[in-house]
């Protein structure tokens, strides 16, 4: 009586498996599909911001996108005052303070130096470096950021600040970049 309730419930645990393999399956056989979940998170992430000046007005955008294990981080900017300017990811997404002092300081997961000519070189996940606007208003800019999309986007996520002045790429804690003239919170996109 045992062995003939012990093949029952082996072939009751078959069962499925027996099945599944006898069904009518719409995949060729040997071809995995991937979830559509995990096929969104094996795409490159990407992040924007809208930079606004402090009356509200459009002047750029940022996008960020997570790739090979560092952050591309491009700027396009219009309607600026000409001249060099910091650009720095900041540790707040939040833009809503009329200096944008909401935004927080730079983003610093790691603690460190600002800069790449501070001692040691070590710069902030946040320092981006230095946008030169031309006499048009308009400029670009293109650079790597040491942070991860997970601390980017965070719970309070991050902003884009654009300074008044050039960076100069080792005071501490900002790089006297002086007042801060646009700012754009990231969201994903």
């Amino acid at each position: 009586m045992k062995a003939l309730k012990a093949k029952a419930s082996i072939l009751a645990l078959a069962a499925p498996f027996a099945l599944a393999a006898c069904g009518d399956s719409a995949e060729p056989a040997g071809e995995a599909t991937m979830d559509p979940a995990a096929a969104e998170t094996a795409e490159a992430q990407t992040a924007t911001a809208e930079l606004k000046d402090t009356e509200g007005n459009v002047v750029g955008n940022v996008t960020v996108t997570g790739e090979d294990g560092a952050l591309m981080v491009e700027v396009n900017a219009m309607n600026m005052p000409a001249g060099m300017h910091g650009a720095h990811i900041h540790e707040t997404g939040d833009c809503s303070a009329g200096d944008f002092a909401s935004a927080g300081g730079h983003w610093n997961p790691d603690n460190k130096n600002h800069g790449p000519n501070s001692e040691p070189p070590n710069p902030h996940a946040g320092d981006i470096g230095n946008i030169e606007i031309a006499e048009d208003g308009t400029g670009t800019l293109s650079n790597t950021s040491s942070g991860t999309w997970a601390g980017l986007m965070d719970a309070d996520g991050s902003a884009f600040v654009v300074h008044a002045d050039a960076d100069d790429k080792e005071s501490q804690p900002s790089g006297n970049a002086g007042a801060r003239i646009a700012c754009g919170v990231f969201v994903s996109s």
